[in-house]
């Protein structure tokens, strides 16, 4: 019992090491550091050093995770590239194989948001001041509003690989988290699963479990984030 636990301790700290070296890969790419310091700098200009830094990071990890995904399925993407205001992209030079495989990119990008949300939390909670409370709220929301299962947004391309009944779970789950954390942007996220169910047709015949958990876990999580780090002072 205690070797199995070990081991699986062991692989842990290796695949966060395998990761954390992996998230360096963008800071070799001249292109990308200067979009980025350019991001930081706006940001920095509105709400101070701390938050434009921490910010600009969280949507570098966010962009990341989709290059890490696409990497694992075999396919070329850029580095980050970041727009002063509007956020950040990675250029895709290969098309997914299927509607699945583009679910999980998608997905990706949020579920390394996340990981950079609860990474913000751990000294928030320890009297790290608002400053890392809002960098949660900030990563949590961002990623939140990238779910919409609209148009390319990462929720969009999820949204690709379930059938109808699915998007119809997620829908309701939508509605119920909207009532439970009172946060508006839940209410988008409804408003566009209804519309990808009513009037899209795109749905396929046959589902994709795997996608489903990922997205509802997302929703869920994202939820907690957002009632448990409410905005904060940032400077």
């Amino acid at each position: 019992m205690v070797i199995a636990l070990l081991f699986k301790f062991k692989t842990l700290i290796l695949l966060a090491l395998t990761k954390g070296k992996f998230l360096l890969l963008g800071f070799t790419k001249l292109n990308t550091v200067l979009s980025m310091f350019a991001s930081m700098g706006l940001y920095w200009a509105l709400y101070g050093w701390k938050f434009g830094v921490g910010f600009i990071l969280g949507i570098y990890v966010h962009e990341m995770g989709h290059v890490w995904a696409l990497r694992h399925f075999g396919l070329r993407a850029s580095a980050p590239m970041f727009i002063p205001g509007f956020g950040a992209f990675v250029s895709l030079y290969d098309s997914p194989a299927d509607a699945g495989q583009d679910a999980r990119i998608g997905l990706a990008g949020p579920k390394w948001g996340a990981g950079a949300a609860l990474a913000s939390m751990i000294p928030a909670f320890f009297g790290g001041g608002g400053i890392w409370m809002a960098l949660a709220h900030a990563a949590a929301y961002i990623n939140l509003f990238n779910l919409i299962p609209v148009w390319q947004l990462d929720g969009g391309r999820g949204f690709r690989a379930l059938n109808r009944m699915e998007r119809i779970t997620l829908l309701v789950l939508m509605g119920v988290l909207w009532w439970a954390v009172d946060e508006g942007l839940f209410l988008f996220l409804a408003l566009g699963a209804a519309y990808r169910i009513v009037w899209s047709k795109d749905h396929p015949a046959e589902g994709d479990r795997g996608v489903l958990l990922e997205f509802a876990g997302l929703l869920i999580l994202f939820g907690a984030l957002l009632h448990f780090a409410p905005v904060a002072l940032i400077r």
